[in-house]
């Protein structure tokens, strides 16, 4: 209404200063990156607190300027070496030729095995995990293993056909192996 009355009659926004972007510079862009560098695990949180930045800064830097995401580590069972490797698929091979012969009666007399060992811990949780990737990165999801176990644990073999698990079987403490000549 004052414009008006001034007789400027523009219907367009003229440019005002506003909030001045003293946030993202180049060195908080890289600050945050070194952070990273340092720690791949690191919060946003974490780094807000150390450079006193808002965490939603961080983030837009994180994600636009440095084209960073976040990614969960994969759980695998274990780290096979390359012989271990090479005998999982001589087997599967040998597995899938007898199920080219006859894929019925191959199902029908299948009974499959699996031995693990079981350890009483708390595991790293997803989010503890988690590690700072650049979006464009050709590299896969970071794995974890499980290298902290504590001294409780027990060998669990199951073993089940194409119907149902036949045999749940736990060992006991002071037995490290299957023994099945009785």
């Amino acid at each position: 209404m004052a414009q008006f009355k001034r007789t400027d009659f523009s219907t367009c926004n003229a440019p005002r200063p506003g909030r001045p972007k003293t946030v993202t510079t180049p060195e908080i862009i890289d600050q945050i990156y070194e952070l990273i560098l340092e720690n791949g695990r690191i919060s946003a949180k974490s780094i807000a607190e150390k450079l006193g930045v808002s965490r939603e800064r961080v983030g837009s830097i994180i994600h636009e300027d440095l084209d960073m995401r976040e990614l969960s580590a994969k759980w695998v069972p274990k780290c096979l070496n390359a012989d271990q490797k090479r005998q999982w698929c001589q087997s599967s091979e040998q597995h899938l030729e007898f199920f080219r012969r006859d894929p019925n009666d191959f199902l029908s007399r299948l009974v499959t095995m699996g031995e693990t060992w079981l350890y009483h811990y708390d595991p790293e949780t997803k989010q503890q995990s988690m590690e700072w990737w650049h979006s464009g990165s050709p590299c896969p999801a970071p794995k974890k293993f499980r290298v902290q176990k504590s001294a409780e644990k027990v060998l669990t073999s199951i073993f089940w056909d194409q119907d149902c698990i036949l045999l749940i079987d736990y060992l006991p403490k002071s037995q490290t192996h299957l023994c099945w000549c009785n």
